[in-house]
């Protein structure tokens, strides 16, 4: 008899302690618990990976060689488990030819569909092309009325230059007598004379029919001739009506654009045969942008305008550029804007086949002296870029450059044959470039013919399918254009998620990272309605959440705790919500019950109207050319649906503008008019989810710069100074104190060819990164590798007399990372940890209260208590007079802002627009805004607790 459940005994990986849990099977099943508290441990490090594991060893040898061996997870044994798909915020692809398109398999179906139904149109004429048969070309001359005249026309010259002396004397040899030159009727023994250099089109008459009972042989026989002479095209033109043209070549009759067979790969922009030559498919070329050469148009050549030609190490390009200023007479002390387009056009393209006058003095003060044709600044540039070996040369200048839409394909990646053959009047690109919900509303009005429909019907039916699945997930704003390494980690997930739900696969164990990340509230409920469908194809479902929706909706709820990194690995909680609930040791359960909750701030921040930054006319992707207004010194939230500008209006327009203006970043911000108020701010911090290093040496010790200290605190133990040991020794990236066999990494990577990558301790330090001289030296009882393996909340305790080393721990500690070590690799910090590293490693420095920080959607990864340490963070930065800004969904963290920027209506195409902002209160009370609708009831039940909870501290007071 199957097992009903899945056993898990004596698991132990990373801080898990050695637990029992018995997950049920077939449902839909939430892990929760504070950030670090073990759950991704037991989610994906056990469960997922005994899974992967299993599956990978029933397959041959010959298969596993290519799929890699896989570790078998810290825990004793796993009982009833099915085969299991781990669906992650990993970022779907970052392959520039990957879209949403390709990656949903939707695209796919689209080329079959195109090539099968499509009808190919002339793009200059917009004839549809077709090959006619001549019984076709007869049966549609015949349609018209009797009486009717009509003359068959041969095109013998179409659009070509020439006198064509030759092709109107063979004519009059085979004895035609009438030709239409250049639209007008000639008699061949004319004297025409035709112009050399201009282009001319010249069709011979072959017949003059009337239409009349029994002309149909005569008509046969006469397109049969036309089309001899006409290379397969002829023009039927009827007297007083219009001209009917034919072809028996699936090319134009008039122009003689012509396309192949229709096949799906002609529709791929990663295949030769359909792909754009210009930018080999995708969609953008990599060009020299004038506005990062020039980033301040007000500056003068003599200030250095022009951005890559700076004297940095040579006066090689100041003393070109001053060549040419004095060959042309152009002044380099008056602002660029203002300097005339013609002299302008000399320093950005070159002088053409003029020379000038270079004189040029090197670095050995050795004159040179020459003439030479000048390239331009903007070919300088490109020439040198394509040029180049060196690839720090190449990562300089492409600084100056910007992906720009193709020329030849306008961004729609495909070749013109591909692109001329359209369904309802709409080629295969225009139909990628529609948000899902316009997609799926153009497939479902469709109109084919009765051939056209038998053919389509099952080709419809998957397209139109997942593009259903993609609205039921919240996506519905996405285009399949879209480009994969465009999408957030949640975007992505729900993305794979929705490609899951088309395979409609059963028993198998699905494991989710936070679904629920970037999906507005209202969204929400489509999403669990998505994942209780996947359970009713009997899947079992393991999600790893923090939303309170998601969790109560739960068939089974399991709390890992009660604290993080040491403090969690244990089972706190293993029920359904609503016992959960009234477990008063989970803490998830106070939360779900409403004990524990995040309070509103008895008193908003006021605004003050003179200090602001406001954007003007930002009309970015689908932004409606709004005025964006960000009040200084408060605690700012940009909210909206998903897809409705959100990132693009913060991130795109006025983190871009503010990073070029105050720290001379080499970006290019997204299209609006201006930005007013830069004068309320000195400096701009973007807090994001990238890694905080990409390799294992980065760590947050390095990072965050405590590192530094702690490296000065053994330097300055007794012993340190006996051997004359200085800082750097201390250091695992310098030689010196560092493990020269394993170069300061601690792990050796050896290459197992068809297997991958085996990380093995450094035999020599056993993983230590030092030396054992230098591992002599301790602190407290403790070397410097020691410290490294401190988690920060053991390491705020060992350097409690360390003011300078505890302020920086404390930071860390206080965003809710005290379970990180501090040499913790930054490949293994997940998004939300890496950008609170970054959150801590600012708060430390010392701030003027002129500074502006950005965060987009800091509480991905926490649980809601995190979330309130996170926030009271936050309120201590706005009450030091800083300004912060934060992209969020979470109303936690919406309800406790000053003020709130709410973007809308929908998503895509349908949003864009600024749809209230104002207090939590007044978006509460702003019926057209759906964030409001969500924010309502969350603050009158706060209230409410608020008001319990001090009634209950004033009854205890009067005890």
């Amino acid at each position: 008899m199957p097992t009903k459940e899945i056993k898990i005994q004596g698991a132990r990986a990373h801080n898990l302690r050695n637990i029992d849990v018995s997950i049920p099977k077939n449902k839909f099943v939430v892990l929760t618990g504070l950030s670090g508290s073990g759950k991704s441990s037991l989610a994906f490090d056990t469960v997922y990976a005994e899974g992967q594991r299993r599956y990978v060893e029933s397959l041959s040898a010959y298969a596993r060689q290519f799929l890699g061996q896989m570790d078998k997870p810290d825990v004793d044994a796993i009982e009833g488990l099915s085969p299991s798909i781990s669906i992650d915020q990993k970022t779907t692809s970052n392959n520039p030819r990957s879209t949403v398109g390709t990656v949903t398999e939707i695209y796919d179906y689209l080329r079959l569909l195109y090539a099968r139904v499509g009808h190919p149109t002339c793009p200059r004429h917009g004839i549809e092309i077709s090959s006619q048969t001549v019984q076709q070309m007869v049966d549609r001359i015949l349609e018209y009325p009797e009486r009717t005249k009509m003359q068959i026309l041969a095109p013998v010259v179409s659009g070509r230059k020439g006198e064509h002396v030759k092709a109107i004397e063979k004519l009059k040899q085979e004895g035609y007598v009438r030709i239409r030159v250049d639209g007008e009727m000639r008699e061949v023994t004319d004297d025409i004379q035709l112009e050399k250099n201009k282009k001319h089109s010249i069709e011979v008459v072959v017949d003059r029919i009337v239409v009349k009972e029994g002309v149909s042989g005569r008509l046969s026989d006469s397109i049969e001739t036309a089309l001899g002479l006409g290379d397969g095209n002829i023009i039927v033109d009827v007297i007083g009506d219009e001209e009917l043209t034919f072809s028996e070549n699936h090319a134009c009759p008039i122009c003689g654009f012509s396309i192949g067979e229709l096949e799906p790969r002609l529709f791929s922009f990663n295949s030769p045969f359909g792909a754009c030559p210009s930018c080999d498919g995708l969609g953008t070329n990599l060009e020299v942008d004038l506005d990062l050469v020039i980033p301040d148009w007000e500056k003068t050549l003599k200030q250095h305008a022009i951005a890559p030609w700076e004297p940095v190490s040579s006066q090689y390009y100041p003393q070109l550029l001053k060549s040419v200023c004095d060959h042309y007479g152009i002044d380099m002390t008056i602002p660029v804007k203002d300097i005339p387009k013609k002299q302008m056009d000399k320093i950005l393209y070159g002088s053409g086949k003029e020379k000038i006058h270079f004189s040029y003095q090197n670095d050995f003060g050795k004159l040179r002296d020459n003439h030479i044709y000048f390239e331009g600044v903007l070919n300088n540039i490109a020439r040198r870029y394509r040029e180049t070996p060196s690839d720090f040369t190449r990562e300089l200048l492409g600084k100056y450059m910007a992906n720009k839409k193709c020329p030849t394909c306008h961004g729609h990646r495909l070749k013109e044959e591909a692109l001329a053959v359209l369904v309802n009047g709409k080629h295969i690109s225009e139909v990628t470039d529609y948000a899902i919900t316009e997609s799926k509303a153009f497939f479902e009005g469709l109109e084919l013919t009765e051939k056209e429909e038998t053919i389509a019907r099952m080709i419809l039916k998957e397209i139109i399918d997942r593009l259903e699945f993609l609205n039921n997930v919240g996506l519905n704003y996405l285009t399949l254009s879209r480009t994969a390494g465009t999408l957030s980690g949640g975007e992505a997930q729900r993305i794979r998620l929705a490609t899951q739900i088309g395979s409609a696969l059963t028993g198998v164990l699905y494991v989710l990272d936070e679904p629920s990340i970037g999906l507005h509230q209202r969204d929400n409920n489509r999403l669990i309605n998505t994942l209780k469908q996947m359970r009713d194809l009997d899947n079992t479902l393991i999600v790893v959440e923090h939303d309170e929706d998601t969790m109560l909706a739960a068939d089974h709820l399991i709390d890992i705790g009660p604290g993080a990194g040491e403090h969690g690995g244990e089972v706190v909680a293993s029920d359904t919500p609503e016992n959960v609930k009234k477990n008063k040791a989970s803490l998830t359960g106070k939360y779900l019950a409403g004990d524990e909750y995040v309070p509103i701030p008895t008193k908003r921040r006021k605004q003050n109207k003179r200090k602001q930054i406001k954007v003007v006319g930002a009309e970015e992707n689908n932004l409606k050319t709004i005025d964006a207004s960000f009040p200084i010194g408060l605690l700012t939230v940009v909210t909206g649906v998903s897809g409705s500008g959100k990132s693009t209006l913060v991130n795109e327009i006025l983190h871009k503008s503010l990073a070029k203006q105050l720290n001379r970043a080499k970006v290019k911000p997204g299209k609006h008019e201006k930005i007013n108020g830069l004068k309320n701010i000195e400096k701009v911090i973007d807090i994001n989810q990238s890694p905080i290093g990409r390799t294992p040496r980065s760590n947050p010790a390095t990072y965050t710069g405590v590192f530094d200290d702690i490296r000065d605190v053994f330097a300055q133990t007794n012993e340190a100074k006996i051997r004359g040991y200085k800082k750097g020794r201390f250091s695992f990236n310098v030689k010196g104190g560092r493990c020269e066999a394993c170069k300061g990494d601690g792990i050796i990577k050896i290459e197992m060819h068809f297997l991958p990558d085996v990380y093995v301790p450094c035999e020599v330090c056993h993983g230590k990164r030092y030396n054992r001289d230098t591992l002599e030296v301790t602190y407290k009882g403790k070397n410097i590798a020691d410290v490294l393996e401190m988690t920060i909340e053991e390491a705020l305790n060992f350097f409690e007399n360390h003011p300078k080393i505890k302020r920086k721990l404390q930071t860390v500690y206080d965003v809710g990372l005290g379970y990180i070590t501090l040499g913790q690799p930054a490949t293994t910090l997940s998004g939300g940890e890496a950008q609170r590293v970054k959150l801590a490693s600012e708060l430390h420095r010392r701030s003027n209260g002129k500074s502006l920080y950005i965060l987009d959607e800091p509480t991905t990864g926490l649980h809601t208590d995190d979330i309130r340490r996170l926030l009271d963070v936050l309120q201590r930065l706005v009450d030091n007079g800083d300004t912060v800004l934060i992209i969020e969904h979470n109303l936690d963290v919406i309800k406790t802002a000053d003020h709130i920027i709410d973007l809308g209506p929908e998503g895509g195409g349908g949003g864009g627009e600024i749809i209230a902002t104002g207090t939590p209160e007044e978006i509460a009370d702003n019926g057209a805004s759906y964030t409001g609708h969500y924010l309502k009831p969350i603050l009158e039940r706060d209230r409410k607790r608020m008001e319990r909870d001090m009634k209950q501290r004033e009854e205890v007071g009067s005890k």
